[in-house]
This record gives structure tokens, C-alpha cells and sequence, in this order.
């Protein structure tokens, strides 16, 4: 397999556990940000980039939605045009509607208000149907069964990667005007009824921090990207 090439300053590493949890372990230990851990396998693509944030946490988490806007301009510059990505807020990843995947993000310490030691983006791809029964389960799909059969895994993740630094750059420069614009056009059950961490209501939009807005009856609530965070074991 040829080994992903990534941008100046990210430094990749294949493993073969979870690297989610691994980046988050090589965290706490005192790594180097920009640190891409990636395990390949022929029916899953599983990532995941450190981060060392120099704001607060709960500004610092503007990082899951670039990276899922990050994800979908790489799919977008590598897949078929027809081929439609969208992003749940918590996290899930849909294709041509299916969940075809997830972000998970972890960081310490958790204070909203602290600037966090380091904080770690996961992405979990399902490439090829767990099960040929596609009919048990017609809410999942995979990414080479929506017609992305010609899109080479090493190369999206470092589209990947490569678009995250570009999302980047441009939140550092500009701010997250764009950023809302982008994902906004992408989010998954925008304007419709959802149940996210355990509370329904009708997706209103998010706000400045892409805190969920959640209208329940006469009232909205605002569930702050830091509920998404992962306890680490």
C-alpha cells in the first residue's frame, strides 16, 4: 500500500488499533500537533489529527467542522459530482443520505473556558458494507457502494488532511464566516425535527461557536459542542 503523503507540519503514522484513542493517548504524552494516526483496512478508513489549540476550548472546537467540511471537499475533489455529503452535528457523516461514517473529538483539559493542552479529531469511514443484507439496515451505506468505487482511500485521507489545513488557514485569516456558510449548506436535518444527546426538537441552525440551537415547544435550547466531547478511559 503506498503510504499517504501529508502537508508540511502533519506527520503520519499507520497503526493498527484505534487511532482515535491512540492520538488521544500520544496527547497526553506530549506530541507534536499535527500528528495524523491512520489505520487502512480494505472495508474502513479510521484517522485521526491532533491538535494544539491556542484558544479556548470551546472556540477551539471549531476544529470538528472544519474537519467534516475538510472531508467533504476531499470527497467532493475525488468522487463523482452527483455524489451528495452532509454532516450531522454530533458528528455523523451521511452519503446520498446513508450514515456512512463519524467524527469523534476528545480534548483535555474539558473547561470550556481553558485553553485545552490538546484536542483530537477522529474520523471513522465505513468503505464497504459491514453485510451484502443492505435492505437490514437502509438508513447505513458505504462510500464504495454510493458509486465512489474509484476513490482511493490513501488518497482521501490526505485530500482529507489537506483540506483540513486549508479550513484552517482560513479561520485563522478570515475568521469563521466561511466556515458557517459552508457548513451550514451541509448540515444533516438542518430545519427539520431531530434527536441529538438524548433531546428532541426542531433543528434550528447553530450558533456563533456552532452551538446546536434546539427549539422544544416555545422554548430553544443551546447544547455547546463541548457536550460532544469523548470521556477518555
Amino acid at each position: 500500500m503506498t503510504q499517504p503523503q501529508f502537508p508540511p507540519l502533519f506527520t503520519g503514522e499507520a497503526v493498527t488499533r484505534d487511532p482515535f484513542a491512540q492520538a488521544c493517548a500520544r496527547a497526553v504524552e506530549g506530541c507534536d500537533a499535527g500528528l495524523v494516526l491512520y489505520d487502512l483496512a480494505a472495508d474502513r478508513l479510521r484517522a485521526a489529527i491532533v491538535f494544539a489549540p491556542e484558544t479556548a476550548l470551546q472556540d477551539a472546537l471549531a476544529a470538528l467542522p472544519v474537519c467534516g467540511v475538510g472531508f467533504q471537499n476531499a470527497l467532493g475533489a475525488l468522487g463523482p459530482p452527483e455524489v451528495a455529503v452532509h454532516l450531522g452535528w454530533d458528528g455523523p457523516i451521511y452519503v446520498n443520505g446513508g450514515r456512512c461514517g463519524a467524527f469523534r473529538v476528545a480534548a483535555s483539559p474539558s473547561d470550556p473556558e481553558a485553553e485545552p493542552d490538546w484536542l483530537v479529531v477522529g474520523l471513522d469511514l465505513w468503505l464497504w458494507p459491514a453485510t451484502d443484507e443492505g435492505g437490514l439496515t437502509p438508513d447505513q451505506t458505504a462510500l464504495y457502494a454510493e458509486g465512489c468505487a474509484e476513490v482511493d482511500a490513501v488518497e482521501l485521507l490526505e485530500a482529507w488532511v489537506r483540506h483540513t489545513l486549508v479550513g484552517l488557514n482560513s479561520w485563522a485569516d478570515d475568521g469563521l464566516a466561511s466556515l458557517h456558510r459552508e457548513w451550514g449548506g451541509l448540515a444533516h436535518g438542518k430545519g427539520t425535527d431531530i434527536d441529538v444527546l438524548g433531546q428532541a426538537g426542531h433543528f434550528v441552525g447553530v450558533d456563533e461557536r456552532f452551538g446546536l440551537l434546539l427549539r422544544q415547544g416555545d422554548t430553544t435550547r443551546l447544547i455547546a459542542l463541548t457536550e460532544l466531547l469523548e470521556t477518555l478511559p
